[in-house]
């Protein structure tokens, strides 16, 4: 046993060790982004399968309005990751006045940006609603305009648990972020069984259940932020002073971020315009896949945060060595990663599509879609995903952000279009393209990561 722990120990010290930090720290870092995606991806598959006992048309219209959704909230999430950024760079340079001063700025940021986009998108959701989903069903766009009001209400108390998560995460304090996050989910999933199963509400509830445990997280994090925690002296006239250097490191790192997640969900959702016209039967399809897919990318979710903290901090300590090595390595070990959970859940496949409860005639496509997505995953997610986190935490947001946009809509959006539309490959032909740009942006990252342009930004 104790040479096992000896050569396990140094396996880890070889790979995921350094001068700025140890593979016990990055552990220490990871483990709770583990846990928190496990918990959010499974609860969020729970979700769509408590929605789906309210039939087809109340999981389509969950499924439109989160495309939607997933466009506008990755923006507050973008600029709250340009805090993570700062505030990881200020901790590797050991500067804990400006660490606090950092997620001060990017909570206050975020905050202003939710609460002005909600008041926007709720005066004009008649239109949109109209314009983005006009071809469904009349059932399906009544439940979608119900959860499209209830989403944009939520917005400002998830940006404020985003804001404060994602400057915990900067910290290195990821014990803490799940936590919060745990509190949140949980909630949502339990509200959810009772409004939605029990009482039999089925969007309606649904969209109670995001309100209330958006609210609970937000108060959540703001009670931590602001009398619990050790990793910032921040006190409530903090939050309501603005400094605009600040918002300015913040936003060189979140407002290219932010378009890039403009454009590339754009990307998404019009691609999600394509199932549309494919039918209500492709619609759930395409959302129970977007429900057991991320099943198997947990791992590689978790690493990729890990990588925005892990970088970030080596680049503060101006130690780009050490960033170059924990970026091959933590990709590399995503890749493996999604080896074992594949081998973990694929045999469960039977189980995992019955708590949908589809209909028959879309099962064997929901089987090849997934085998599609177990052949490319390993190959090509993690040098699509993770490693323009590592290239973004060194300041490199403008070419990841143009990069990304650029696979989107000259790959994914016009293949999908070709392949789904024009030719006779339907849902299977949408969901193929999106494999295909996968593959085009691991190969345009791997070329800058090896070129080393990325390493030389200055944030701070």
């Amino acid at each position: 046993m104790a040479n096992i722990r000896s050569r396990c120990d140094s396996f880890f010290t070889r790979i995921l060790s350094g001068r700025t930090m140890s593979y016990k720290q990055i552990f220490a870092i990871f483990l709770p982004l583990w846990v928190d995606q496990a918990f959010i991806i499974s609860l969020n598959m729970l979700n769509t399968a408590m929605v789906s006992s309210s039939g087809v048309a109340a999981v389509s219209a969950v499924s439109m309005v989160d495309s939607l959704n997933l466009f506008l909230l990755n923006v507050f999430v973008a600029v709250a990751t340009g805090g993570t950024v700062i505030v990881a760079q200020y901790k590797g340079n050991h500067d804990h006045m400006m660490m606090s001063k950092a997620a001060a700025q990017a909570l206050l940021s975020v905050t202003c940006l939710a609460t002005g986009l909600a008041v926007v998108l709720l005066i004009l959701h008649g239109p949109m609603l109209t314009f983005l989903f006009g071809a469904a069903e009349q059932e399906v766009l009544d439940n979608a305009r119900i959860y499209m009001i209830a989403s944009y209400i939520s917005y400002p108390s998830f940006a404020v648990y985003q804001a404060v998560c994602g400057a915990l995460r900067g910290a290195s304090d990821t014990k803490s972020s799940l936590a919060i996050s745990m509190i949140t989910n949980i909630s949502y999933v339990l509200m959810n069984f009772f409004f939605v199963t029990l009482l039999d509400m089925g969007v309606l509830g649904l969209s109670i259940s995001l309100n209330l445990s958006r609210l609970l997280g937000m108060g959540c994090s703001l009670l931590y932020l602001l009398r619990l925690n050790h990793s910032f002296a921040l006190e409530w006239k903090d939050l309501l002073r603005f400094d605009f250097q600040i918002i300015k490191r913040v936003m060189t790192v979140g407002i290219p971020f932010a378009a890039e997640q403009m454009f590339f969900n754009g990307g998404k959702l019009l691609t999600q315009t394509f199932v549309v016209q494919l039918g209500t039967y492709s619609m759930t399809t395409y959302a129970i896949c977007n429900s057991l897919t991320p099943l198997t990318q947990i791992t590689g979710n978790a690493l990729g945060l890990t990588t925005v903290t892990v970088v970030g901090q080596c680049m503060g300590h101006k130690d780009p060595d050490d960033a170059k090595k924990f970026s091959k390595s933590l990709v590399g070990v995503s890749c493996a990663a999604f080896l074992v959970m594949q081998l973990i859940i694929y045999p469960l496949l039977p189980v995992l599509i019955s708590l949908f409860s589809p209909p028959e005639e879309i099962v064997p496509v929901i089987y090849r879609i997934m085998i599609f997505t177990a052949a490319a995953n390993p190959l090509m997610w993690s040098t699509s995903f993770v490693l323009p986190n590592a290239l973004r935490a060194a300041g490199d947001s403008k070419f990841t952000s143009i990069a990304s946009m650029c696979s989107m809509w000259l790959f994914r959006v016009v293949l999908g279009y070709v392949f789904g539309i024009i030719l006779p490959f339907g849902i299977t032909g949408v969901w193929c393209a999106m494999l295909l740009e996968w593959g085009v942006r691991s190969v345009v990252f791997l070329i800058r990561f090896k070129s080393g342009k990325w390493t030389k930004h200055q944030l701070i």
